[in-house]
């Protein structure tokens, strides 16, 4: 968790993700990355052809960096190492380019949580960046004053394709001292017995320092 990125659209949720990354990079003496993509019609090299001219551009970018850096005077970033970007590019492509090119730990997002309809066929960045980052992402959707997890639950068929998430999940819970409990849904697809599955969890498990961990069997029409 040294370093931890932070997408923002300078709107009340993004500042919810923001006070929740400060809380994490204290407990883990981490650094933060902000990150602001101005998404223009085109990119910034295609300014001048597309009808936006270098004054334009530059202004948008010069808003930003002072917005940018508005935020990293908010008291509750005081003592804590923190560098922002701005990036003309569409945002879910650039969380992913700087993601990976300043070799992050943890991606932390507000979400206003948009389901249903909505959800299905608009989308949202937040959700294009869980189903796509190859680091751990966690989603905020309201201001948490002190951010603790005590219960944490990891979900799975505990195949060997598993461990490597289960890896992330288990430093996760053990920097915050959390109780992780292992979950599998019994199907009537997959059906197994409690003491195959039991079997199945706890052979997955070895070779993993946990603290806290328990298992669980649910039996369900669908997982």
């Amino acid at each position: 968790m040294k370093k931890i990125l932070i997408p923002t659209d300078f709107s009340q949720h993004a500042e919810y993700a923001l006070k929740v990354a400060a809380q994490i990079a204290r407990k883990n003496n981490g650094e933060i990355i902000l990150l602001h993509m101005l998404e223009l019609p085109s990119q910034a090299g295609d300014a001048v052809s597309s009808g936006h001219s270098i004054p334009e551009v530059m202004f948008f970018k010069n808003a930003a960096m002072s917005k940018l850096e508005e935020l990293m005077d908010e008291e509750y970033l005081d003592g804590l190492k923190v560098s922002e970007v701005v990036q003309f590019e569409m945002a879910f492509d650039g969380i992913m380019e700087i993601s990976k090119k300043n070799q992050v730990d943890l991606i932390v997002m507000g979400s206003h949580g948009a389901s249903g309809f909505k959800e299905m066929f608009i989308g949202s960045n937040a959700e294009k960046v869980v189903r796509s980052s190859d680091v751990p992402v966690l989603i905020i959707k309201k201001e948490i004053p002190e951010f603790t997890i005590n219960k944490f639950v990891f979900a799975s068929d505990f195949s060997d394709e598993a461990k490597k998430p289960f890896e992330k999940a288990v430093e996760f819970a053990n920097k915050f001292d959390a109780e992780l409990h292992l979950l599998m849904v019994n199907t009537p697809n997959s059906f197994k017995s409690t003491i195959v599955a039991e079997e199945i969890m706890n052979e997955f498990a070895k070779g993993f320092t946990i603290k806290k961990h328990f298992t669980h069997i649910y039996n369900d029409a669908n997982v």
